[in-house]
């Protein structure tokens, strides 16, 4: 039933979003990695060609038109000045727009923070999860372009999301870019930007033989990670926490000391900040104002536990923590049966975000297109 209703919620995001079908095609970087992930799941479990196809040409997709100004901009072409051909071959190489509704502040106009969370850009973190789509892509087709274009999209986050502190002094990371990385967006520092590089720089690299483009990457977020305090009362932050713990135990080079030091304190950090997602979810069960994509990222990221548990390669201290965590398990399976209630999905609260809402709601049903490493 759960893997029936997913395909269903995912064949909907198709024709609705135009990846099929005559709608116009509406893209969102962060909903969008996720939907890539979860038709290349379904095309592995039914061997259905259909969801590969769906996945290719949502990938092409959001490259033609979040790694392109947008239309209502003056700027035309590629957002990172490449030639037309040129962008073809490397379409992420100025990374990719977030798709929000607004464009982008002008340099001149003062913060609205409210307003802010309407206006396109780049995000780190959604950056991150497209290149563990590509990364993805490339492990289900054998296709190197995705791999390479998921490292081309590593580097030039790295390169603008990176700043000195001061010259020569401790590194830290911006919030949000501007469409073109010229200029910072929200100056601030997600909290868990570093470790979401860490991870999925490890990820990359952990693909082809020999590669080495990532190593000062992946040096740069490892000093960041380190003494990092990861805690956090957020749902959809403590489900990536869970994801990344998951994933990194996964890669060889957990074991070793920097990766298995920053492994521990997730770990850590998780099962101190569930036990207060079990209060937050009672409190909020039955008010329409919940968001769905948050308490699915939680839900996600107990499957990537149960996940990485059930594979038997743990082995060490960081085998208990990750049985510990197995408690709060039924968290999503709650949260699962709620949004699985075709009436909970007709509040506003759904409605309004039923793009990336559906998709997680898929991704937490069937998550193992996404979980694969």
């Amino acid at each position: 039933m759960n893997v029936r209703l997913a395909e269903t919620l995912m064949r909907e995001f198709a024709h609705a979003t135009g990846i099929v079908g005559s709608a116009p095609p509406r893209r969102y970087l962060w909903t969008d990695a996720y939907a890539v992930c979860n038709f290349l799941g379904f095309a592995k479990q039914t061997g259905n060609a259909e969801y590969l196809a769906f996945a290719k040409a949502l990938v092409d997709q959001v490259h033609q038109m979040l790694g392109r100004h947008r239309e209502d901009d003056a700027r035309r072409g590629w957002i990172s000045g490449l030639a037309e051909a040129e962008g073809e071959r490397h379409p992420t190489r100025g990374g990719l727009r977030i798709g929000k509704p607004l464009p982008e502040r002008r340099a001149d106009e003062p913060l609205d923070p409210r307003l802010e969370w309407d206006r396109d850009g780049q995000y780190f973190h959604y950056l991150s999860k497209w290149m563990h789509a590509l990364h993805r892509m490339h492990r289900e087709t054998g296709e190197r372009c995705y791999h390479d274009w998921a490292v081309d999209l590593a580097l030039v986050a790295h390169r603008s999301f990176i700043c000195e502190m001061r010259p020569g002094g401790a590194k830290r990371m911006v919030w949000k870019m501007s469409v073109d990385l010229s200029r910072p967006l929200v100056a601030s520092m997600g909290q868990h930007d570093p470790l979401d590089g860490l991870v999925t720089c490890l990820e990359l690299q952990s693909t082809i033989a020999g590669q080495d483009a990532l190593r000062v990457p992946v040096k740069d977020y490892a000093q960041m990670c380190q003494s990092a305090n990861w805690m956090t009362d957020d749902l959809l932050g403590v489900g990536g926490l869970l994801d990344a713990a998951a994933r990194l135990a996964q890669l060889p080079v957990h074991i070793e000391p920097a990766y298995h030091e920053v492994l521990c304190a997730i770990l850590q950090a998780s099962e101190a900040s569930l036990p207060a997602m079990e209060r937050a979810f009672q409190i909020g069960l039955g008010q329409r104002s919940r968001l769905a994509f948050r308490e699915l990222g939680l839900s996600i990221g107990l499957h990537a536990v149960r996940r990485v548990v059930a594979s038997g390669a743990l082995n060490g201290d960081v085998a208990v923590p990750f049985q510990r965590l197995l408690r709060f398990e039924p968290l999503a399976t709650r949260i699962e049966d709620w949004w699985s209630e075709p009436s909970h999905r007709t509040t506003c609260a759904w409605t309004e975000h039923a793009d990336i809402n559906n998709v997680m709601l898929a991704t937490s049903l069937a998550p193992d297109g996404y979980l694969a490493v």
